[in-house]
């Protein structure tokens, strides 16, 4: 890992072009430079997006992964733009894949869910008065209010 500052730096595109072919020799050592060279502005980025570090280090590695999986820098032309520009669109599709992911599994994941009408009791809930009393105590009213209806 380079542990540099949380820039990006300058990439030549001769390395890029050399990921990109895998049968080449000098494929594996331009992954490994890509990667040395972009993980810590990559961790970076994601830290300052709010990513608690064990996360940001997780998703870093998973960006990785999935890059060097799908191997787009066979397809990647310089007069396109940078290279940065490139990876960081690219980590920002990735994170938001990851977390529309993550709110699916909060939402059951694939499994069957339970039928409730959530937009009628936000409606109600809209229409209930201001109330000072503890959430604790109006569950407790409401509770007894259910009962007896």
């Amino acid at each position: 890992m380079s542990w540099g500052p949380a820039t990006f730096a300058t990439t030549h595109w001769s390395v890029v072009l050399a990921a990109g072919q895998r049968d080449s020799p000098l494929a594996r050592a331009a992954l490994e430079k890509l990667c040395r060279t972009y993980w810590y502005p990559l961790y970076a980025y994601i830290r300052r997006r709010g990513c608690a570090p064990e996360d940001a280090q997780d998703l870093t590695q998973a960006f990785l992964l999935h890059l060097l999986q799908r191997n787009p820098f066979s397809s990647l032309d310089q007069s396109q733009g940078r290279f940065r520009s490139f990876l960081l669109a690219a980590l920002n599709y990735f994170l938001a894949d990851q977390r529309d992911r993550a709110r699916a599994e909060k939402r059951g994941g694939g499994r069957p869910t339970l039928s409730f009408d959530a937009l009628d009791a936000e409606a109600r809930y809209r229409l209930e008065p201001a109330d000072q009393r503890t959430p604790e105590k109006l569950f407790e009213r409401r509770w007894a209010l259910t009962l007896l209806a």
